[in-house]
């Protein structure tokens, strides 16, 4: 597959790390000869340099062959016209990365679609959803909702109040039990469990299960005794958090503190409808966190662009009693070290974005696709085609590769946990797990007309 990348920023070069382990035929472009720097040896990638938005460099990079164009460079116009370019030369697919919300709107799909833009991402909005979904369960590192919530997987850690702790999974999730356990971090490793693993202190755990059973998950994992998220605290008043602020629950009630007096007016204009209060000082400040009541705070989410800031912020608020923190972690190499001081939710936008284009180099039906830093691992919505390997043998006879399990599936809007006798049926939408695995290898048992 031939995939041309404009634009060297984080984005652009954690796709083409993505990529380059893939094998893929990745051209990256970027105006700023540092940028590039020495990617094309650190991956197998190809740069070069020039602007995205050159016919003759689109030309150079093979735009009439590509099959899918992305533009992730900070400007959103370079992107769009980027992408327009690129599809007039004969991309395939193209993919812009963009900051005004407006361009989201559904009815505007295919008015973008008849320009060249066959999809667009807005990292801050992917960002606010992750938050959102996590402040409303103050128990769960992570959550992730698979047709509207029908299925759902829970990333939880693991205290000394779980109520299934040191016993192996066979005894505690059989065929008829209401959740599958389908990864556990432990240590900095990532483990796909089978029937004789156990569930220790301090293991991060995904859980799949279907919602009337979260309460039950939520006893089992000895979390009854966190309170529901009621203020919030807010460090940075960035674009994600303008959009946190904006799809929160109405009952949530939010203080965001930003250091730039300019941006303070900005944000009340912003966010003149919403319950949140906009505060000017650094989140940083003891006594400005106790004057705005950190003790009666169930959560705080550090959102500013600076990494190493908002990690000990979050430490800070967990030292003062706050619950549930969630960190903005730009920077990869802190991801490990974030989740080793016990941060709680870590987001990225990187990888966000990055899941979001990947799900576009797939040819089988597959919608959602999400990486989960913490594991290492990627989770995917596949449907299975009329005639596909999946719908051919029982799960257990799949023979998937190692790394790859199944949590659920979806049919005829009501979820359905997978166990190895599961024969699962064209149409059905499958939640597939996989560990450092290509989820490419893995969309072959979904397509139709594939041969054994």
């Amino acid at each position: 597959m031939k995939i041309i990348i404009g634009g060297a920023g984080a984005v652009g070069k954690h796709l083409s790390k993505l990529l380059s382990k893939d094998h893929q035929d990745c051209i990256l472009i970027d105006d700023d000869l540092a940028r590039l720097g020495d990617l094309d040896s650190k991956y197998d990638i190809m740069t070069l340099h020039g602007s995205p938005t050159s016919i003759q460099t689109l030309k150079e990079a093979g735009a009439e062959h590509a099959d899918l164009f992305v533009g992730v460079t900070p400007d959103e116009s370079t992107n769009m016209n980027a992408c327009i370019l690129a599809h007039a030369l004969g991309a395939k697919k193209t993919v812009a990365r963009i900051d005004n919300y407006e361009y989201l709107a559904p009815h505007l799909q295919p008015f973008f679609e008849k320009i060249g833009i066959n999809s667009l991402i807005y990292p801050e909005v992917l960002a606010a959803i992750d938050i959102t979904n996590g402040l409303k369960m103050s128990w769960v590192r992570q959550r992730w909702d698979v047709h509207g919530g029908v299925l759902v997987m829970l990333g939880i850690k693991l205290r000394s109040t779980c109520q299934i702790l040191n016993r192996p999974l066979r005894t505690l999730c059989g065929p008829d039990d209401p959740y599958h356990v389908v990864a556990i971090k432990r240590e900095g490793e990532t483990l796909i469990p089978g029937g004789n693993d156990e569930l220790h202190v301090g293991d991060l755990v995904y859980f799949m299960t279907t919602r009337e059973y979260i309460p039950y998950i939520r006893q089992l994992a000895g979390k009854e005794h966190y309170t529901d998220v009621k203020n919030v605290i807010i460090m940075g008043g960035g674009k994600t958090a303008v959009r946190v602020a904006l799809t929160a629950p109405d009952y949530m009630h939010l203080k965001i503190i930003e250091n730039d007096e300019l941006r303070c007016e900005r944000l009340n204009e912003l966010l003149n409808n919403v319950n949140a209060m906009i505060i000017h000082g650094d989140g940083r400040d003891l006594g400005l966190l106790q004057d705005e009541g950190i003790q009666n705070t169930q959560a705080f989410v550090a959102l500013t662009g600076n990494t190493e800031a908002n990690i000990l912020a979050c430490l800070t608020a967990k030292r003062l009693g706050v619950r549930k923190t969630v960190a903005m972690v730009e920077n990869l190499d802190y991801v490990d070290m974030a989740e080793s001081l016990d941060i709680g939710t870590i987001i990225n936008k990187q990888t966000l974005a990055a899941s979001h284009i990947y799900q576009m180099m797939l040819d089988a039906d597959v919608s959602n696709v999400r990486s989960l830093m913490m594991v290492d691992s990627d989770v995917a919505e596949f449907v299975a085609a009329e005639g596909s390997k999946v719908t051919r043998k029982a799960v257990k006879d799949l023979g998937l590769p190692f790394g790859v399990t199944i949590g659920g599936l979806v049919r005829d809007n009501q979820g359905i946990l997978v166990n190895g006798n599961t024969q699962i049926q064209a149409g059905d939408s499958v939640m597939v797990f996989c560990h450092e695995q290509n989820l490419k290898k893995v969309e072959k048992y979904f397509k139709s007309g594939t041969l054994w």
